[in-house]
């Protein structure tokens, strides 16, 4: 199929995430937050994006961070990629292993960062404008029937008694196509065309130079290892290391002008994208909790009060053990997709990190929050970064040219 495009880009594509923080230091959190934060380190990002009610984070936050690798390559004004390209290229991959696995792996909305280099290096990326993915009669992402009527053909085929046809993949692909559009095979963009695999290498990211970190206890330190959860359906691994070296990897890609895609739990009391702030107060009761969270979280979560959200307080101070029974006891579990963009500093000196979300621009912060070391080192699954982002001690230790 050829797609006619414009050849105007997106033009809110200028507002860069330097631009949106056009308020002058200290920045804040919130109207009438009495945080004050200074800047240690600001990069540039595309503009905040909404995945709606969907459960695609994982592909909208790690688009956003291979956008931001763009600029920092010296595109000033990249066109945006395809997230739901990405989906639907993920979701035939992770049908057929589903199938395969005879259904004992997930199958689901979410994904995990090593879904993107999976769909780029087999099939490519397209632009924003060549496949936005809303063939529904929606101007808004909203995948829960879409993925209901997947299930139903996936699980229909996984209980199916006896030989399978060979015609099972083509109904997979026939509600993709229904729900997100035709795949897309060649399209013309500013003038050219291209196909999926021409424009991944036009725009030159070479998906070889990306690397996961993570930090668990279970695993061996400085050894690359498998994450065990449910999302990591490409069983994509991670370098395993010790959490102030997790940390310390994070703030030394910024400090070197890298961005950063981050995995997390999002669901704790001081997790609240409305206050634009992600904190592990010692006291946590007096975070007052109204409402609940969606199933994907993408409506920004429950409503969250307290005056820890509005005045810096005492947090948790994490070592490997309080980090590793969350996990063991799943109160620690991968929930949501982000992208860090820069570091700051409160008043008091406490780090905190600068993420960009996929909830739309509705708090104060416009799309963005704050997220505290603690927080960070409390409730990260893993991070997701270029090679050369890395320390030379770093790579040294991980064995990595």
């Amino acid at each position: 199929m050829i797609k006619q495009l414009t050849a105007i880009t997106f033009l809110a594509i200028t507002s860069l995430a330097s631009a949106q923080f056009g308020y002058s230091e200290p920045a804040k959190n919130a109207k009438d937050s009495e945080y004050k934060f200074t800047k240690v380190s600001h990069l540039d990002a595309t503009p905040v994006q909404s995945q709606g009610y969907t459960g695609t984070c994982w592909s909208f936050s790690a688009l956003s961070f291979f956008e931001s690798e763009l600029i920092r390559g010296g595109a000033e004004n990249p066109a945006l990629l395809s997230e739901m390209y990405i989906v639907r290229k993920a979701y035939e991959s992770k049908a057929q292993k589903y199938i395969r696995m005879d259904g004992k792996i997930n199958f689901s909305e979410g994904g995990a960062f090593h879904d993107i280099p999976y769909v780029i290096k087999r099939y490519g990326i397209v632009p924003l404008e060549a496949y936005e993915g809303l063939n529904y009669g929606a101007d808004k992402h909203n995948h829960s029937e879409l993925f209901s009527v997947l299930d139903g053909v996936v699980q229909g085929v996984k209980n199916h008694k006896g030989q399978r046809s060979t015609a099972w993949m083509k109904a997979v692909n026939g509600v993709l196509d229904a729900y997100l559009g035709e795949d897309i095979t060649e399209f013309e963009f500013q003038g050219k065309k291209y196909t999926p695999k021409s424009y991944a290498k036009y725009i030159g990211l070479d998906m070889d130079d990306y690397l996961s970190l993570t930090s668990f206890t279970h695993f061996p330190e400085n050894e690359e290892c498998m994450l065990a959860i449910a999302d990591n359906w490409a069983w994509g691994t991670s370098y395993n290391v010790n959490i102030d070296n997790l940390m310390k990897a994070t703030e030394y890609a910024l400090k070197q002008g890298y961005t950063v895609a981050w995995g997390a739990d999002v669901s704790e009391k001081g997790f609240s994208f409305r206050n634009g702030l992600a904190i592990n107060p010692i006291d946590a009761s007096t975070i007052a909790v109204s409402g609940k969270d969606n199933k994907n979280f993408s409506d920004g979560g429950a409503d969250k009060a307290s005056n820890a959200f509005k005045t810096p307080v005492d947090e948790v101070e994490i070592t490997a053990e309080i980090r590793q029974t969350g996990y063991d006891n799943k109160t620690t579990t991968d929930d949501h997709g982000m992208h860090i963009v820069g570091m700051y500093k409160d008043q008091n000196g406490t780090k905190y990190f600068l993420v960009k979300n996929s909830w739309g621009t509705g708090n104060y912060p416009e799309g963005y929050l704050y997220v505290s070391e603690s927080y960070f080192k409390w409730k990260t699954i893993n991070v997701y970064m270029h090679k050369d982002a890395l320390s030379g001690a770093m790579k040294k230790k991980l064995k990595i040219d």
